[in-house]
């Protein structure tokens, strides 16, 4: 009886308190019920798109109406550097065969582009071989390492090889062994007057701006003796 006295006498006081009455007395709702009624009456929508390549930014919103309608929307937007552009990925290719994709080694590489479409190979061809004369000073050396990036030819294959001469002689012959057709190229003279001179701080920028200029103003063609 006392314990009986006790309940009732708790209950009086949470009513008079402001809480919530027992489930069911009229006029009251309970945070249960409450509950079960927004589960019964809502309704969920979602919708969501995806687009990224490589950095993942994202950003997204929900918005309810408090009925247990709901809607969501949610969009992922990325932007990579190399993936959509294809003179960076060239850059990249350079700068990881020499370091930095400087205009010397970008020039390089265009010259290794003409050449093996010319002669007809794919890149990383065991019927290519290269040979680049060049003095042992860096400009004139980093034409070879340009020309690795693109075809695949390396010192380590026996694909490329120096051979040690004067600036005014500089020259890279790229050689089918099958057919014994060659390609003879060197750095054009516009060029070497442009790029004497090239900071390394802007190398890279340099080297995109060698990318874009017309071919016969990074190098020039000359007859094979």
């Amino acid at each position: 009886m006392i314990r009986r006295a006790a309940l009732v006498g708790a209950l009086a006081l949470v009513t008079a308190c402001g809480g919530a009455r027992p489930a069911g007395e009229a006029g009251v709702v309970t945070p249960t019920a409450r509950a079960a009624r927004g589960h019964g009456e809502g309704r969920g929508r979602g919708h969501g798109e995806g687009r990224g390549d490589g950095h993942g930014h994202a950003n997204g919103h929900g918005r309810g109406d408090g009925h247990g309608h709901g809607e969501g929307h949610g969009r992922g937007e990325g932007h990579g550097r190399a993936a959509g552009d294809p003179a960076e990925r060239k850059l990249d290719e350079v700068a990881a065969v020499h370091g930095a994709a400087g205009p010397w080694a970008v020039a390089g590489y265009r010259m290794s582009e003409h050449a093996l479409a010319k002669l007809g190979l794919e890149r990383g061809s065991f019927d290519l071989e290269i040979v680049h004369w060049t003095p042992k000073e860096v400009r004139y050396s980093c034409i070879a390492d340009g020309a690795a990036a693109h075809s695949g030819a390396s010192l380590g294959k026996l694909n490329l090889s120096l051979v040690d001469t004067t600036s005014d002689k500089v020259l890279t012959i790229y050689r089918d062994k099958k057919t014994g057709k060659s390609v003879a190229l060197r750095p054009a003279a516009s060029f070497r007057e442009r790029y004497a001179d090239t900071p390394r701080d802007k190398a890279r920028e340099l080297g995109r701006e060698v990318l874009g200029l017309p071919a016969d103003q990074v190098f020039e063609e000359i007859a094979v003796k």
